[in-house]
């Protein structure tokens, strides 16, 4: 299959995607601050940089885009074209995610990963979380 737009249209596109403060993640802090919840973001030292750390606790989350991270939704089917480059990419990004979180848990950490596609029902990502991090103190 041949891609709508030009590659520098293309490459465009995907410079402009960020790996921060994304949609999804923003939602997600969302539910947890209205929750309750304190965190620290992006916590440096520690593997895979957890989008969101609770130190106390000894618990990140991840939020994953499926396409990036290489979900078995829909969202994370790879395209068709130029698939020399992304089995690969995907490939690397999925183990790199499973190293990250072997490491977390030889430091006592326990990691919950969030797909961007479960955002579709924040609620139940809610209760996921709630049931993750168990009581906050404020409740």
């Amino acid at each position: 299959m041949i891609d709508r737009v030009s590659e520098e249209k293309r490459s465009y596109i995907m410079s402009r995607v960020g790996s921060k403060d994304t949609g999804p993640e923003l939602l997600v802090r969302k539910l947890l601050h209205g929750s309750g919840y304190r965190y620290r973001l992006h916590k440096r030292g520690l593997p895979g940089s957890p989008d969101v750390a609770f130190r106390k606790r000894k618990k990140a989350v991840f939020i994953h885009g499926c396409f990036w991270h290489g979900h078995s939704c829909k969202y994370g089917r790879l395209p068709k074209s130029k698939t020399k480059y992304w089995d690969p990419k995907i490939k690397m990004n999925r183990e790199r995610d499973e190293k990250n979180m072997q490491e977390l848990e030889k430091l006592g950490w326990t990691a919950l990963v969030i797909w961007q596609c479960e955002l579709k029902n924040p609620e139940a990502v809610k209760a996921r979380l709630v049931s993750f991090l168990g009581p906050t103190k404020f409740i």
